[in-house]
Formats: structure tokens, C-alpha cells, sequence
């Protein structure tokens, strides 16, 4: 395949929330290639230092921010941080969140996954991101097109994205807005599912026959990012190789 390109200025600025590992290693990977310096954020100081020296070698500019994004002094702190490294950061992607397994009451699980979602998107608008910003939030087919059996799951998705509906609608003179809605995807926090009883089961309902990889998710992000997707707004872009159609 030749070089991408999606239509990007070289050397703007993207934030990645989760970029320690999965998807958000992957949009930064990809990122970094398209051009972009890159500000990765994440809870795991170890996974953020590996995708940092991956990312190195290609991106105009890295700067890394260990943070819990539910905590309202580190985002501020962060922000202020990664300005002062790169200049005005263009494009958000707010892709970070607990994983599905994780036992959280069920109200504290929406504060940490919708509030973190509104806190990262107010502080980077009051930043100042320019001209031709976008915000993409990893939102999920759970939720939106299919229920689950893990209740905070499925509500905290649906408002995450019900969040992007709103600042497409009424901030979007600021920046554009939209989601992009994984399915079964081969990241971490799945290791292994694909050859148990139930992700065999789960595969033979995807007409693809596979799980997404990260860089399935990474490409439709940083596409709804770019200039070629300027006259998109508020789209839930779900990435699932079809698994939902055939529910």
C-alpha cells in the first residue's frame, strides 16, 4: 500500500486518551505516520512508554501524560502540559474507559465514563483548538445497537454517544463531533476470547469471520478526524464487520 494521505497539516496536534495499549496505541501509531505530533495519555505509565518509543521515530513531536481523566485537576494540569509542548491541539480523541469486565457500581461507572468524556471535551475547547477541530469519542455497538449483560456497559456507551449528538448539534461553530463504535475487538482486554466457546460462537454471527484489530478502529477514527471528513458531524460510525446487521 502507498503512503496515506487523509489530508492532514503536518505537525497538528492530536490527543489520545488510552493510548497505553489497544486501540488508542494504535490511532497514535497510525497518527504519528499521517504526520501528526501526538499527546498520549493513559493510567498505565509502562504502556504509555512503550507506545511513546513506538511512535517516536515518525511523529513531528510526542509528549506523554499519566492520568486518571475523571480527575479534574489532572486534566487541567494535563492540558496545560501538552499545549506548552505542542501547540494547540487540533484533534481529541477521547478513547479511554474501564473495560467492560470491571465491577464498578453502576452510578460511579457513568460519572467516570460520561463525566471524563465532558471534562476532556470542555478543557480542550477552552484551549482554543483552532480551525478545522474534530472530537472522536470510541463509543461501542454495546449499548447503541445491542444489549449486554453488563448494565453500566451499555448505559455509559449510549450516553457517550447521546454527549456526541449534543456537541454536534449545538458547539459545532467550536469543532466537529462524532463517534466511532467498535465491535468484537482483538485488543487486550479480549485476549483469548476469540478461541473460546463463546467468541466462537460470537464470531460466526460476524459476516466477516474475524474480530476488528485496533488498526481497524485507529483508521475509521483518524479518518473522521481528518479534512476529508469535514462535512461530518454527529455519526455513529459503527466498526463491526457487520455483526450488528445480522441481529
Amino acid at each position: 500500500m502507498g503512503a496515506v494521505d487523509l489530508g492532514f497539516t503536518a505537525g497538528d496536534a492530536v490527543l489520545i486518551t488510552g493510548a497505553g495499549s489497544g486501540i488508542g496505541r494504535a490511532t497514535a501509531v497510525h497518527a504519528a505516520e499521517l504526520g501528526l505530533a501526538v499527546s498520549l495519555w493513559d493510567l498505565n505509565p509502562t504502556g504509555l512508554d512503550e507506545t511513546a518509543e513506538q511512535v517516536r521515530a515518525t511523529a513531528p513531536a510526542v509528549h506523554t501524560w499519566v492520568a486518571d481523566v475523571s480527575d479534574d485537576a489532572a486534566v487541567d494540569a494535563g492540558f496545560t502540559d501538552a499545549v506548552r509542548a505542542l501547540g494547540p491541539i487540533r484533534y481529541l480523541h477521547n478513547n479511554a474507559g474501564p473495560a467492560s469486565a470491571s465491577e464498578i457500581p453502576f452510578d460511579r461507572a457513568l460519572e467516570i465514563c460520561v463525566g471524563s468524556v465532558r471534562r476532556m471535551t470542555d478543557t480542550w475547547a477552552a484551549t482554543g483548538p483552532g480551525e478545522g477541530a474534530a472530537m472522536v469519542a470510541t463509543t461501542s455497538v454495546a449499548g447503541n445497537l445491542v444489549g449486554t449483560d453488563n448494565a453500566w456497559y451499555s448505559a455509559s456507551k449510549a450516553a457517550i454517544m447521546g454527549y456526541v449528538r449534543h456537541l454536534a448539534a449545538h458547539r459545532s461553530a467550536e469543532f466537529r463531533s462524532n463517534g466511532v463504535a467498535p465491535g468484537m475487538t482483538d485488543t487486550p482486554r479480549l485476549a483469548g476470547f476469540a478461541g473460546s466457546e463463546t467468541g466462537q460462537r460470537v464470531l460466526t454471527r460476524i459476516p466477516l469471520q474475524r474480530m476488528a484489530t485496533p488498526d481497524d478502529i485507529a483508521w475509521a477514527a483518524l479518518f473522521l478526524f481528518s479534512p476529508l471528513a469535514g462535512y461530518i458531524n454527529g455519526v455513529f460510525l459503527p466498526v463491526d464487520g457487520g455483526w450488528t446487521v445480522t441481529q
